[in-house]
């Protein structure tokens, strides 16, 4: 490379860092403006130690005008079509006057490194709609730094204008109940004809629903995805009370006949509106608040002790101790939590 091309590419590299300070974003995100949003939420999703200080400049300047969202969580099996129904969702929320926003997580990407590159190809219509803006996110190594980057992406996007903000998980794993503690309404999609159709699914995931949707009830499969939802609803019923007063709900859907889409943001409407009465939508939002500051100090603590090489040492010998029956798991991890404690008292 000659020295006019280094230099190019040396300006071209300061400019774009130039571009990513919270001076610069704060007040474009302000005004709705999608490439600052874009490029903050690059921000919130870099390691470097320098753009975590931006980043958490800039969320502190925008925390205050943030919350002004129903926030959604959108999860189901495999091939459920939940690309489908969003797209349709998305679409029918712009025709009555919403912004939309679609966060997208991926937790099985921790072993590859990669990313969901498919979610705008497979929403082509909203992909392209001026009030809807979609954003994949990988999960990297840990759910960990993707919580974090989601939770503080929903804060942006609310200040950015939009109004209905949409978390879908791809497939159903170990994400779910880190989305369902940052959104609002929980909903889940399900597919029927699947054999007894109860098992699909982990009881813990139901619990977690306000709403439980049959998709794809068009066609031949109307009347099994009717059934599906009877024995759904049957089901939920036998579920200890929500805390939200909340009964959920279980009914069909179609995005191919654009049939019930309606009902869902109906659903949605109707919960907003007796947790509001109820005093459950704003406590249930300080709940997450405190549940996130405690899993964020978790991490704190926990990337601490693994940045210090002698106590990964140490805990490579006490596994090693724990292994041989020399010691219990419990004695191994009272040691190293007093010789992490030793170590952080004589740093401060």
């Amino acid at each position: 490379m000659d020295q006019k091309k280094l230099n190019d590419w040396l300006d071209s590299r300061k400019k774009r860092k130039s571009l990513m300070t919270a001076d610069h974003l704060v007040p474009k995100i302000l005004e709705g403006n999608i490439e600052a949003l874009s490029t903050a939420i690059t921000l919130l999703e870099s390691t470097l130690s320098e753009d975590k200080s931006e980043s958490d400049q800039m969320i502190q300047q925008l925390l205050p005008h943030s919350g002004k969202s129903v926030r959604i969580g959108i999860t189901g099996v495999p091939g459920v079509g939940k690309s489908s129904f969003i797209e349709e969702f998305g679409l029918m929320l712009t025709e009555i006057g919403h912004k939309v926003a679609v966060l997208a997580i991926d937790p099985s990407s921790g072993e590859s490194g990669g990313s969901i590159l498919g979610d705008k190809t497979r929403m082509k219509e909203l992909s392209k709609h001026p009030k809807v803006f979609i954003r994949p996110t990988a999960a990297g190594t840990t759910l960990g730094g993707v919580a974090r980057a989601t939770r503080e992406s929903i804060f942006l996007c609310e200040v950015a204008g939009f109004d209905v903000i949409i978390i879908e998980t791809v497939g159903v794993g170990q994400s779910e109940t880190m989305v369902h503690s940052m959104v609002d309404f929980f909903l889940l999609l399900m597919l029927s004809g699947a054999g007894d159709e109860l098992q699909g699914i982990k009881r813990g995931i139901m619990e977690m629903a306000d709403a439980l949707v049959i998709t794809k009830a068009d066609g031949e499969n109307e009347k099994k995805a009717e059934m599906a939802s009877r024995e759904y609803a049957n089901a939920m019923h036998l579920f200890p009370p929500k805390k939200s007063e909340w009964v959920p709900l279980s009914f069909t859907c179609s995005s191919q006949e654009k049939k019930n889409i309606d009902k869902v943001w109906a659903t949605i409407e109707s919960f907003e509106n007796q947790t509001k009465i109820n005093g459950w939508f704003k406590e249930h939002r300080h709940i997450q608040d405190k549940y996130w500051l405690r899993e964020t100090l978790k991490e704190m603590i926990l990337d601490e002790f693994f940045e210090n090489t002698e106590l990964v040492e140490q805990l490579r010998l006490k596994e090693e101790q724990v292994f041989n029956d020399e010691i219990s798991s419990f004695q191994a991890a009272e040691f190293l939590f007093k010789a992490f404690n030793s170590k952080s008292r004589g740093t401060n």
